[in-house]
């Protein structure tokens, strides 16, 4: 028998490709942190001998969740700036609080919070964009999870940065220091068109292809913000993103509610990826992306939650959910986005919007070992199962994930995070409630 590190054997495999594709009474192998086969599970058996054998007969296992935009250490906001639209929940409270109490200590402990949350989730991959975001690299390499670190810049001035050159400075600093480190990778982050100078989105553009990293922007996010572009210089904003020549195949679009037919082929013949972010969409009332045309033109799409101070939670799955049924409603057709490419686009969509899918996303024999298993059956609210995809995201949550593997460590066992200490972390967290409530009080 060959030796291998773990041997995971559910009731069901969903392996994403081939799209549509429900396994059982199969099992997963995992050697040297890659998935070695997906194979009947008498032959499993048979053929290798696990350091660590599952057995996980109540359970579906299938990729780990790709949050493919978020800004992790807004996870100490949540519920502070609730009940607003875009425009005032930023200026009115979100960038003054910002400004006020983000600093080192404030990511690191936010980010921790939001990586918890995330992995017990079954999230195993995410984009981030935000201040300090060593920390959240530091963060990310202690919890294990895999993280895409933006380098982001706004013309904005924080604890992190004055100006947006200093953002850009200190950002490329970061990208030298971490480098190379295990389950990183980067990506530029501007802000958003109307938060970046013109000079600064070329520049950008310029190193996108020097250090050769993706770069991904808030875009087409309102209608105000296609009326202020409009007013400001004539054109809509991915308009202006390509008059400056910023808009090719390397960019990542975040929420796109606002397209016109002309831009959806745009951005298929490109192959400029969206990020979809449903719940935060509809808190903020910022709009719908129409998913079904996205779609139909081929558009690489992908879930994000966005941060937790616009959501109010890191579920992917839950963001799943809502975006079939969004997505259904807004095409007035029930056949649109259903269960299993739902899944995908909250698995192998979100690791080929992020430049990851030879890596991750699927449970293809090659593919490092990012794995969680959600158990279906235990809960009597959860049966009876009859197709394993549509249960996951019609009547499942995050909360029924109970085992997360990286690169094929277990990171989270029956529900409880190996790596954190939730203790100590509660304490750190309950010290920023009072200080951000405190806040509150003074401003009333």
């Amino acid at each position: 028998m060959d030796a291998i590190d773990t041997l995971i054997v559910p009731r069901w495999i969903l392996p994403i490709e081939p799209a549509d594709g429900v396994l059982e009474d199969h099992a997963l192998a995992v050697a040297r942190g890659r998935i070695l086969a997906v194979l009947p599970r008498a032959e499993a058996l048979s053929r290798y001998d696990p350091h660590r054998r599952w057995d996980l007969p109540h359970h579906v296992l299938l990729p780990g969740f790709v949050n493919a935009h978020t800004h992790a250490a807004m996870s100490l906001l949540r519920g502070r700036a609730d009940d607003l639209p875009l425009e005032r929940w930023l200026r009115e409270r979100v960038w003054p609080l910002e400004g006020r109490f983000v600093d080192a200590d404030f990511v690191r402990d936010g980010s921790e919070l939001a990586v918890a949350e995330m992995l017990r989730a079954g999230v195993t991959t995410f984009n981030d964009m935000y201040f300090f975001p060593d920390e959240t690299i530091e963060v990310a390499q202690r919890a294990g999870i895999r993280l895409v670190a933006g380098l982001g810049v706004i013309n904005v001035p924080t604890r992190w940065a004055e100006r947006p050159e200093d953002y850009l400075e200190r950002g490329l600093a970061v990208h030298d220091r971490y480098r190379g480190a295990p389950r990183l990778g980067f990506a530029l982050a501007p802000h958003a068109p109307y938060s970046v100078p013109e000079d600064l989105l070329r520049r950008l553009r310029v190193l996108a292809d020097e250090l050769d990293l993706p770069w991904h922007i808030h875009l087409h996010e309102t209608e105000s913000e296609i009326e202020a572009s409009l007013e400001a210089c004539g054109l809509r904003p991915l308009a202006r993103l390509e008059q400056l020549g910023c808009f090719d195949g390397r960019l990542i679009a975040v929420h796109m509610t606002q397209l016109t037919a002309p831009e959806i082929a745009t951005l298929a013949a490109r192959s400029v990826g969206v990020v979809h972010c449903p719940e935060s969409n509809l808190k903020l009332a910022s709009g719908v992306a129409p998913v079904a045309r996205l779609l139909e033109h081929g558009v690489p799409l992908a879930l994000g939650t966005d941060g937790a101070a616009s959501n109010n939670d890191l579920d992917l799955l839950a963001e799943a959910r809502t975006a079939a049924l969004l997505a259904k409603v807004a095409a007035r057709d029930a056949a649109v986005l259903p269960a299993a490419q739902a899944l995908e686009l909250a698995t192998l969509g979100g690791a080929r919007v992020l430049g990851l899918d030879g890596r991750v996303g699927s449970l293809a024999p090659g593919k490092e070992a990012d794995l969680c298993a959600v158990d279906l059956l235990s809960d009597p609210a959860r049966g009876p199962v009859y197709d394993p995809a549509c249960h996951l995201v019609y009547s499942a949550s995050g909360r029924d994930v109970t085992h997360v593997w990286v690169e094929g460590e277990l990171l989270v066992e029956d529900r409880r995070l190996l790596r954190h200490d939730l203790e100590d972390l509660g304490r750190r967290v309950e010290i920023w409630r009072r200080r951000l409530a405190g806040a509150a009080t003074e401003a009333a």
